[in-house]
């Protein structure tokens, strides 16, 4: 069911749990991501992102991401990831997404602050909540680059940022990269844990595949309600296909190996689904 993912997040920050907020590219990971949230019987958030568009087209990946929501028997929201493009924007809020990012972390602050709360008031009467970010997260969000973690978030201004946008929820800079780190560092906890004692909205982790569970844990107790993985699951699917079996490929039984990929992305979603709910799930 597609659902508005407001109350999920906040209710998630209050009792020290974190929404996982998977990227889509296509169908398969459509299906995997929404059969994951099934499986463990919590919610989700599919993000058909600004970059993602490139792929399958923006109207083409927006119909499937909604089918596959509101087909789905738990709660899955509809977010658009990293945008910077207002049009773009509220193309997307009027199609009925139900939160997007506005990401301004690129500019100086008091612009970061100016292109934040045009949108926020475009899409606040709409119903839709909006995710702002301060402190540019490095690395590609659609390629396994190399990068390096750089700027880190100002707490002070991370509570600024915050109270005079009227975010719903703000994405920070605290050692986390986008795809995967030249030299894994471990996440500035402390940092974190400051930006959280500050801001009052729930915070937002980018970059968290091939994070070690216990910094992702450490993470949600200091006010992180909302985690965001994406290389997990390309690498999920893409290494099922590369290793489809001989039969499968002689056969060209396309319907099998893209089944075959549909389960290795559903099995990692719903091992990230569960951690970050806090709960022991038992998967089907």
């Amino acid at each position: 069911m597609l659902d508005h993912g407001l109350a999920s997040l906040t209710t998630a920050r209050a009792d020290g749990r974190a929404l996982a907020a998977f990227s889509t590219y296509n169908l398969e990971i459509t299906m995997a991501v929404c059969r994951a949230a099934e499986s463990t019987g919590l919610p989700v958030i599919l993000q058909a992102g600004s970059s993602t568009f490139h792929h399958a087209g923006r109207d083409n990946l927006v119909s499937v991401a909604f089918q596959g929501a509101r087909q789905a028997k738990v709660p899955v929201g509809v977010h658009l990831d990293h945008s910077r493009d207002i049009e773009e924007i509220r193309y997307c809020i009027e199609a009925g997404y139900t939160s997007v990012m506005v990401d301004g972390s690129n500019l100086p602050f008091e612009e970061n602050i100016a292109l934040t709360r045009e949108v926020v008031k475009f899409a606040t009467p709409r119903g839709v909540w909006v995710e702002g970010e301060l402190g540019a997260i490095p690395g590609d969000e659609d390629r396994s680059v190399h990068a390096v973690a750089s700027e880190l978030t100002d707490p002070a201004l991370a509570d600024e940022f915050a109270e005079r946008t009227g975010v719903a929820a703000l994405a920070v800079a605290v050692g986390n990269v986008h795809g995967i780190a030249s030299t894994r560092r471990p996440l500035d906890l402390d940092r974190l844990a400051q930006i959280g004692a500050r801001v009052q909205v729930p915070l937002v982790l980018h970059g968290a595949s091939g994070l070690p569970s216990h910094e992702l844990l450490a993470a949600i107790a200091t006010g992180v309600a909302k985690v965001n993985i994406n290389t997990e699951l390309r690498q999920a699917f893409l290494t099922s296909v590369t290793h489809a079996p001989a039969e499968a490929l002689e056969a060209a039984d396309l319907g099998r190996v893209l089944g075959d990929a549909v389960r290795a992305v559903q099995h990692v979603a719903e091992s990230k689904i569960s951690l970050l709910g806090g709960f022991q799930v038992e998967v089907k």
